[in-house]
């Protein structure tokens, strides 16, 4: 795995009813900016978005917002950032966020945060690209999803070694490790066109 200069961070618009759940954003973006690993985040400064972007800034690390036109004002563009990029639609901001990133990591959050999640982590298992997933636990807080995606692996419907490269963290230093240590899976299909090349 090559180093990680930039982790996109998959989170809530909402801070959620545990303060644990803030505090492990603050956490996760001080950890980043620490390293010299730069954040790239949805663009709000509202919920757990905003509390792991503003810990990344005040750690003095570079932060990349990326919002749709239409959510800058509904949640609330954060001012203080390295860059704030503003795209079109939410496809466009999914898509410019794995293009920024060297690895993805999700904190608690709601649909939207899920809904990211799953893409970039079927965009892995199709080879467009080879970056590492990491889902970032908060008090079990994604114990029913890892239980779910455990039910899938033993339906047949999600290969082992997908399920075994997804990573799971539960404090900062832990999921730095385990980023740098990552390795990618073989994609699900062969991809002889090149097609399917990573981004």
């Amino acid at each position: 795995m090559s180093a990680i200069s930039r982790v996109a961070v998959f989170t809530g618009s909402a801070p959620g009813a545990d303060p644990e759940y803030v505090r492990s954003a603050i956490a996760v973006g001080s950890a980043l900016a620490t390293a010299g690993i730069g954040l790239v985040y949805g663009g709000g400064n509202v919920g757990l978005m905003g509390a792991v972007a503003s810990a990344g800034r005040e750690a003095g690390g570079e932060v990349v917002g990326v919002i749709p036109n239409a959510l800058v004002d509904k949640e609330i563009a954060h001012d203080d950032l390295t860059r704030l990029e503003v795209v079109a639609d939410m496809h466009e901001r999914k898509h410019r966020m794995a293009e920024l990133s060297d690895a993805f990591v999700m904190l608690p959050g709601g649909i939207g945060t899920l809904e990211e999640f799953f893409e970039a982590w079927t965009w892995q298992q199709l080879g467009i690209h080879r970056k590492p997933i990491a889902v970032y636990d908060v008090n079990g807080f994604w114990d029913p999803l890892v239980a779910m995606l455990d039910r899938l692996v033993a339906e047949g419907f999600v290969a082992p070694h997908f399920r075994d490269s997804l990573i799971r963290a539960s404090d900062p230093a832990q999921l730095l490790d385990e980023l740098a240590a990552w390795q990618p899976p073989a994609p699900k299909w062969d991809d002889p066109t090149g097609t399917l090349e990573s981004r």
